[in-house]
């Protein structure tokens, strides 16, 4: 049976967290044991509150322990308790997982955004049927690059001038600007009168 470990500088019957790290740094596996029968618990509790998923959070607090088994030796007892310490890696790693998580989700949903084409409305379907293709493709071909871009966002995918800004990660004013001036070039080309 092990002996009770000291997680504070309080006098008891067994080493404190601080000297059990000190050991654990220097690769001792009995030390590692006590090390992680005494955070464990509140690691795990630490990191459910952040991340709210059981399996991800036994999942986040099997990597701190894993780290601190690691990274023992980086523990510096001057600048704070052990204790602190191991509670410090793992809010950092449960909060490392939900911005990963978060990043995979936006990640998705632009690339949804990219690949979603609506169907045509009935303005597209009678412009597109007034103007020669070939024209149009010509026309377009003309613009900046920039300006194609916010044109076929906005005109050939459905976008609203804020969606083209959210997308391309632009402010609406230039986004604005640019559809103004391709459109303008664009009906220039074309010989419109709009």
């Amino acid at each position: 049976m092990r002996e009770p470990v000291r997680i504070g500088g309080t006098a008891g019957h067994g080493p404190g967290l601080t000297e059990l790290l000190e050991q654990v740094a220097q690769g001792d596996q009995e030390a590692f044991a006590h090390v992680y029968d005494a955070v464990a618990g509140p690691v795990l509790g630490l990191v459910r509150r952040v991340l709210c998923d059981p399996a991800q959070s036994e999942e986040v607090t099997q990597e701190v322990l894993v780290e601190v088994w690691r990274t023992a030796a980086r523990f510096q007892a001057d600048r704070g308790s052990a204790m602190t310490w191991v509670m410090t890696l793992a809010h950092r790693r449960a909060v490392d997982r939900v911005r990963s998580a978060q990043a995979r989700v936006d990640r998705e949903e632009r690339v949804a955004r990219l690949d979603h084409t609506p169907a045509f409305d009935d303005v597209t379907e009678q412009v597109e049927s007034r103007l020669e293709r070939e024209q149009v493709r010509r026309c377009l071909g003309g613009l900046t690059e920039r300006q194609r871009q916010a044109v076929t966002l906005a005109y050939y995918r459905g976008l609203t001038y804020r969606e083209v800004a959210e997308l391309l990660k632009l402010p609406l004013g230039t986004i604005k600007t640019r559809m103004r001036d391709g459109l303008i070039r664009l009906r220039d080309c074309l010989g419109g009168t709009a």
